[in-house]
């Protein structure tokens, strides 16, 4: 049976900064790093062998996928990277710190921005600092300016049917390593979830999640390898 192995980067430095980060390349933390290892030895000792991965275009999420991989032993296992793995677009709020914007816009509001399913920030202008429009990551591809989750799904579920999706269908175990938002998009797919379910759902940096698929790719068993650091795990509509 297939095996997906979802893995939220490890801690970057602008989590600790408790900045809106989105597409921003921003790098791991010390600490991130150590969450990546210690990723890929929870791997290693379940006895898992990948058979592909896939990761999105930005360093923290690449660089999970690197050191998991090599504390895991597994170095050699064939990666793609694709920027429709990358994390949800924060749009206007980008670069900006969290708490600072709370108290220029109001809590409520930014939970309506953060948590919300369907409604995005304001969008980013264009021709700023963080306009990723000239971006070679990105050539030829039409960007957002801003992203809700129904919106990063969007674009997350066409990578998903395509891409990774037929490796399970072939039995293969595959490891995404990419973003809280990204992830929280492959969850809801996998197992149904309400619009109003998914908001509830958050899957803790650096801890692997395994999920058991049966041959229609339905989840029939899943945990998170590091039970200390576990959340609550959905269930399947």
């Amino acid at each position: 049976m297939p095996k997906l192995i979802l893995l939220r980067h490890g801690q970057s430095q602008w989590n600790l900064e408790d900045r809106f980060t989105g597409w921003v390349d921003v790098d791991l933390t010390d600490e991130g790093e150590a969450q990546a290892r210690k990723g890929g030895e929870l791997i290693k000792a379940a006895g898992l062998e990948i058979d592909r991965a896939f990761t999105s275009v930005l360093t923290r999420a690449i660089r999970t996928l690197w050191l998991a991989l090599s504390s895991a032993g597994q170095v050699f296992v064939p990666q793609t990277t694709d920027w429709r793995l990358n994390e949800r677009h924060y749009g206007g709020l980008t670069g900006l710190n969290k708490a600072e914007t709370a108290a220029k816009h109001g809590d409520e509001q930014v939970k309506v921005w953060r948590r919300s399913y369907d409604i995005p920030p304001p969008p980013l202008a264009s021709g700023g600092e963080f306009d990723f429009s000239k971006d070679r990551r990105y050539a030829g591809a039409v960007l957002p300016d801003t992203e809700s989750l129904k919106t990063t799904l969007d674009r997350v579920r066409p990578y998903w049917d395509t891409e990774i999706a037929p490796r399970l269908r072939a039995g293969e175990t595959v490891l995404v390593a990419a973003h809280g938002n990204s992830l929280r998009a492959i969850v809801k797919l996998l197992y149904g979830l309400s619009d109003e379910a998914i908001i509830g759902v958050e899957i803790p940096t650096g801890n692997p999640l395994l999920i058991e698929l049966d041959e229609n790719l339905k989840p029939n068993g899943a945990r998170y390898l590091d039970e200390s650091r576990a959340t609550p795990l959905p269930r399947a509509a």
